[in-house]
């Protein structure tokens, strides 16, 4: 009768040690998960935002010279109006920051994707060659639509036109000079697409071990697992003296029934 004691403890015992070196092993691993995941969302979130403030700033100036005694006129041109997809784009991505949180598993891979070609997308429309064209007719319809809310907002009786547009109706000319540009805004609008980009590559790659907001809540209503009371236990505690069936465990209620 001894021995039955004797050679159950050591069994006993092993999986109470391994339990607590495997329960220390994952426990280190949800900050690591969290932080990645905050530093992810926090980067595509702020390269969506740089794509959208750089496409409405101005990318392109269009100088106009008029016949004497008119004066000349200089048109600003943003991003938004010669690469309209860019700032649709950027929004595109914020919302799909929205579905990284609220998905899990193969949802968040598609989602990364999604965000990791919205990118490409971005980094190739705003890298690529504007026509003078192009900017003209972002300009000629800038100074019509000014012309146009001047004319029917009411504005003072004798009051300027506005800038690009001259007196007679006339908008920007095609002899008009396009001076594009160049620095800041554009490169910086390439920056936050490729942030946008590097974000969906590791959410596709690394999203499904992220923490998920649904499982977070799910935990706080499921009630405590009873106490087991295996034969191991059993045994050890008639070896101590003490009545097995009277031992309570988290519930209040003695072990076996």
């Amino acid at each position: 009768m001894s021995g039955g004691p004797g050679t159950s403890g050591p069994v006993a015992g092993g999986p109470v040690a391994g339990g607590s070196a495997a329960g220390d092993r994952p426990s280190a691993t949800p900050p690591r998960a969290a932080r990645e995941y905050a530093l992810v969302l926090g980067v595509a979130a702020a390269g969506a935002l740089l794509v959208l403030l750089s496409a409405h700033q101005g990318w392109a100036r269009v100088v106009t010279a008029a016949p004497a005694p008119i004066p000349g006129s200089t048109v600003t041109v943003n991003g938004q109006a010669v690469v309209p997809l860019a700032g649709a784009l950027a929004l595109a991505s914020l919302a799909g920051l929205a579905a990284v949180i609220a998905t899990r598993g193969l949802a968040r891979r598609l989602v990364g994707v999604f965000l990791a070609v919205s990118g490409a997308l971005t980094v190739l429309l705003v890298s690529a060659r504007v026509s003078n064209a192009a900017v003209l007719a972002a300009a000629h319809g800038a100074a019509v639509s000014q012309a146009g809310s001047a004319t029917a907002g009411g504005g003072p009786a004798g009051s300027a036109p506005p800038a690009g547009v001259f007196p007679g109706g006339t908008g920007v000319s095609a002899a008009a000079h396009v001076a594009m540009v160049s620095f800041p805004w554009r490169p910086l609008a390439a920056v936050g697409g490729l942030a946008v980009l590097a974000a969906g590559i590791v959410v596709a790659w690394r999203g499904p071990r992220w923490p998920v907001m649904s499982s977070r809540y799910g935990r706080t209503g499921r009630a405590e697992p009873r106490p087991v009371a295996d034969s191991a236990t059993l045994w050890e505690s008639l070896s101590r003296g003490v009545d097995p069936t009277e031992q309570t465990g988290h519930t209040g209620r003695p072990l076996g029934s």
